[in-house]
C-alpha cells in the first residue's frame, strides 16, 4: 500500500509540475504529460517495472474517450460520415500499409514479418491526435473532421489486423504469450460461431442503449446521490469493455459504438459530465507511461538510427496523408493538420508489436526497435502540432485561409455572424418558420450551435466564395451580425455589387459605423446597444412622470428623428476628417438636435397643457 501510494505522488506531482508549465510556453498538455513521463522515467529513475501495467490500466483512458466521441455524434452523423471512413481512412491504411511493406521487402525482410510492420506502423495515435484537436478546438475544422475519420478507420481496422497476425508467424513458440487467462466467448468455436457472436455481442449493445439504459439511469436516480450516477457511467463503459474483449474485439469500438447509440438520449450530458474527469486523467496517466517507458537503453544503442527511422516514418506518412488530403479536397491550414497531427504511429501500435510478438510475426529483437520508434514518433507529435499553428499564422498572413464547410443547402434568409446578437435573430426568425443559412468563422460557436440542433456552417464571411455557396444569388435578406465592423462592412459592400435588390440588415458598432454601413449599401442599420438603451430610456420616463402612452410616444418620436438625422448626417460625413473639425456636420448635428428637443416638447405640452408646472418649466 505504501508503495502505491508513493508512486501516485511521483505520477501525480509529475503531471501537476509539468503539465501547467508546458501548457503556460505554448506547448501544449500532451507534451507536458510525455515530458513528466520521461522526467520521472529515464532520466530521474523514479519508476520502474510498473510503468507497462500502469500502461495498460491507463489505456482505458483511451476507451473513455471513444465512449465520449460517440455520444456527440448522431448516427445520421456517422452515416454522412461514411465516405470519409471507407474512402479517406481505407486508403490511408492499404496505402501506407503497402509502401512500409514494399520497401521493407525490397531490402530484404521476409514478407511477413514486413506486412506485420506495415500494419503496426499504418496506425496512428487516436490518444493523442483526438486530445489536441479537442483541446485546440481544431475538432470543428474540415482538417480535423478528416483526421477523426482516419482514426476511427484506423481503431475499427485493428479487429481484422489481430486476425491476420497469426497467420503471419515466422517464429513459432518465440514467445509464451500472456500468462493471465482472460474470459473469451468465442475460443473453439467455429468460424459461424465466432461471427454470430461477434454479431450477438454488438447488437446487445446497440438493444442495450436503446432499451435497458434509459430505465436503468432513470432507476438510479432515485436514489438521489450523484456517486450513483458516476458509478453507472463507469458501469456502462467497463462491461461494455469487458463484453468487447470477450469476443475479440477492441474495447475503444464498442465503447464508441455505444455512446453513438446515446447521443440523442436525454442523460447524454450528465454521462459525458461523469466520464469527463476519469478520462482526463487516465488519458494524462497512458501519456506518462509512455514517456517513462521509452527504451533508454535500446535508444542509446543506436539513437541516430532510431530517430532517423522515427522521422522516416513520419515523412513517409505525412506523404501518404498530405496527397490523400488533396485529393478529398482539403486545402490550406486544413491539409497541414490533417498531414501534420497523423503522421505518428499510435498507441494500438504498441497492441499489435505485443500480440505479433506473442504470435511468432514479429522477432523479439525488432519487436523493441518497433516499440522505440512508436514511442518516439508519439513523443514528436506535439511538436509537429506546434509546427501547425506557426504554419497556420504564416498562411493567414499570407492571405490562405482553411477550407470552408461544404454548404449542401441555401435559404431565401443569409445570417452571417452567430454571437449573441446574431443567435436572438436566428432564434426569432425561425420561430416564426422561416429557414436560415447560418455562417461563422468561430469554431467553438458553430461546434455549440449544432449540438443545440442549429444547422450551421464554418468559413470566413468576408470571403466572396462562402457568400455566393450560402446562395446569395437567390437569397431575399441579408443579415449581418458580425462584431468586427471592417468584415461587416465588407460583406455589405460586395453583396450590395452583387445583388443591387438584395435586403440587408446588418448590426453597427456606432454612429461613425453606420455612416460607413449606409454608403456600403445597406438598408436597415441596427446600432447594436441603441434599441436596448432606448428601452432604458422610456423606463426613466415612466417612472420621473410620464405616462405609459407619453413614455412610449417619446421614444417613438425620437427613434424616429434619429434616423432621419443619420441618413441627413449620412451626405455630410467624411471618413477623412473627424466630426468635430468637419463644420457642416457640426452645424448640420446641431440643428437636427434643437429640432428633436423642439418637436418633443411641443408633442408634450399639446397632450398636456399643464406639462410647464409639473416639470418646473
Amino acid at each position: 500500500m505504501e508503495s502505491f501510494l508513493f508512486q501516485a505522488t511521483i505520477y501525480l506531482g509529475a503531471a501537476v509540475i509539468a503539465v501547467p508549465l508546458a501548457s503556460r510556453l505554448g506547448l501544449g498538455s500532451v507534451l507536458g504529460y510525455l515530458l513528466a513521463g520521461i522526467a520521472i522515467g529515464p532520466v530521474l529513475g523514479l519508476v520502474g517495472t510498473e510503468t507497462q501495467d500502469l500502461q495498460h490500466f491507463a489505456e482505458f483512458g483511451v476507451v473513455m474517450m471513444l465512449f465520449l466521441i460517440g455520444l456527440e455524434l448522431e448516427p445520421r452523423a456517422l452515416w454522412d460520415m461514411r465516405h470519409r471512413l471507407l474512402g479517406l481512412g481505407g486508403l490511408q491504411i492499404t496505402v501506407t500499409m503497402g509502401l512500409i511493406t514494399g520497401a521493407l521487402w525490397a531490402v530484404g525482410w521476409a514478407l511477413p514479418e514486413a506486412l506485420a510492420i506495415g500494419m503496426i506502423f499504418s496506425l496512428s495515435s487516436t490518444a493523442i491526435v483526438l486530445q489536441t484537436l479537442t483541446e485546440k478546438e481544431l475538432m470543428p475544422t474540415g482538417g480535423g473532421r478528416a483526421s477523426f475519420s482516419v482514426l476511427l478507420t484506423q481503431d475499427i481496422a485493428v479487429i481484422p489486423m489481430l486476425a491476420v497476425l497469426p497467420l503471419l508467424a515466422l517464429y513459432p513458440g518465440l514467445y509464451a504469450g500472456d500468462e493471465h487467462a482472460t474470459l473469451s466467448l468465442v475460443d473453439g468455436l467455429p468460424g459461424w460461431g465466432v461471427t454470430l457472436v461477434t454479431l450477438g455481442a454488438v447488437g446487445a449493445i446497440i438493444l442495450g442503449g436503446v432499451y435497458l439504459v434509459r430505465p436503468l439511469f432513470h432507476f438510479i436516480d432515485t436514489a438521489r446521490l450523484r456517486e450513483m450516477h458516476t458509478a453507472f457511467a463507469l458501469l456502462i463503459v467497463v462491461s461494455i469493455a469487458v463484453m468487447m474483449n470477450a469476443v475479440g474485439l477492441s474495447p475503444a469500438l464498442g465503447t464508441f459504438l455505444a455512446g453513438v447509440v446515446l447521443a440523442n438520449s436525454e442523460f447524454r450530458h450528465e454521462l459525458e459530465s461523469d466520464i469527463q474527469p476519469f478520462k482526463g486523467l487516465l488519458l494524462g496517466l497512458f501519456f506518462i507511461t509512455v514517456g517513462a517507458g521509452i527504451n533508454v537503453t535500446a535508444f542509446l544503442a543506436a539513437p541516430g538510427q532510431l530517430l532517423s527511422l522515427a522521422l522516416t516514418l513520419m515523412a513517409l506518412k505525412g506523404v501518404v496523408l498530405f496527397a490523400l488530403g488533396r485529393l478529398f479536397g482539403l486545402r490550406g491550414r486544413d491539409i497541414w493538420l490533417f498531414t501534420l497531427g497523423l503522421a505518428q504511429a499510435g498507441e494500438f501500435g504498441f497492441v499489435l508489436t505485443s500480440f505479433g510478438l506473442q504470435q511468432g510475426a514479429v522477432e523479439a529483437g525488432t519487436a523493441n526497435g518497433l516499440l522505440t520508434v512508436i514511442t518516439l514518433s508519439m513523443l514528436l507529435t506535439p511538436l509537429f502540432f506546434i509546427l501547425h499553428d506557426i504554419l497556420s499564422k504564416s498562411l493567414a498572413e499570407h492571405g490562405v485561409q482553411e477550407t470552408q464547410d461544404e454548404i449542401d443547402e441555401t435559404h431565401s434568409i443569409i445570417i452571417v455572424g452567430a454571437g449573441r446578437f446574431g443567435q436572438v435573430v436566428n432564434r426569432l426568425v425561425r420561430s416564426a418558420g422561416f429557414d436560415t443559412t447560418v455562417l461563422d468563422n468561430n469554431l467553438s460557436r458553430i461546434k455549440q450551435l449544432r449540438r443545440l440542433g442549429v444547422k450551421s456552417f464554418y468559413g470566413d464571411p468576408t470571403r466572396p466564395e462562402l457568400l455566393n455557396a450560402a446562395g446569395l444569388a437567390t437569397a431575399e435578406v441579408l443579415v449581418v451580425t458580425v462584431n468586427n465592423p471592417d468584415a461587416a462592412t465588407r460583406i455589405v459592400r460586395h453583396a450590395r455589387q452583387q445583388r443591387p435588390d438584395l435586403h440587408i440588415v446588418v448590426r453597427a458598432a456606432g454612429r461613425t459605423h453606420v455612416y460607413e454601413l449606409y454608403k456600403a449599401g445597406a438598408n436597415d442599420i441596427v446600432r447594436e446597444l441603441f434599441d436596448s438603451s432606448l428601452r432604458a430610456g422610456r423606463y426613466v420616463l415612466e417612472n420621473i412622470g410620464l405616462s405609459d402612452f407619453e413614455a412610449s410616444e417619446v421614444e417613438r418620436m425620437f427613434f424616429k428623428h434619429d434616423r432621419y438625422t443619420i441618413r441627413e448626417l449620412a451626405h455630410l460625413w467624411d471618413p477623412d476628417t473627424p466630426m468635430a473639425q468637419n463644420e457642416g456636420y457640426v452645424q448640420r448635428a446641431m440643428e437636427l438636435e434643437k429640432d428633436l428637443e423642439t418637436a418633443l416638447l411641443t408633442q408634450l405640452f399639446s397632450e398636456d397643457p399643464d406639462r410647464g408646472d409639473k416639470t418646473g418649466g
